[in-house]
């Protein structure tokens, strides 16, 4: 009885320190997030992310041809109506980015603000 739960232990730590191995040498699978553009907003208009989460931004839009700018993230792309693009984030920086319409899409374009919050 003794030697079965010895061996049971044994073989359940084997296991999962072979399972933290593996998974320590494994990238970290990016969180993606849907933004549609539309005129003349953002939705979501704003998002919250937690430093060093890679992320994926997903940006469509359903009625006219956008962009999104965020400077401090070096982020610039314009997608197409009906069409959607994947912005990787960088988020190794706290802090608030914010970003507009890249494409003028008419009178209300001013308007269009995006902002990135990436929290400890």
């Amino acid at each position: 009885m003794l030697r079965e739960n010895i061996l049971r232990v044994f073989v359940a730590s084997t296991i999962l320190l072979a399972a933290a191995i593996h998974s320590a040498g494994q990238p970290e699978e990016p969180k993606h997030i849907n933004v549609t553009a539309s005129k003349f907003s953002f939705a979501p208009s704003e998002i919250t992310v937690k430093k060093g989460e890679p992320i994926v931004l997903t940006l469509s839009s359903t009625d006219a041809n956008h962009g999104l700018v965020i400077k401090q993230l070096g982020i610039h792309v314009e997608v197409h109506k009906g069409q959607s693009v994947d912005i990787p984030i960088s988020t190794n920086v706290a802090g608030t980015f914010e970003g507009k319409c890249a494409h003028f899409c008419g009178k209300g374009h001013g308007s269009m603000i995006f902002a990135v919050h990436v929290v400890d």
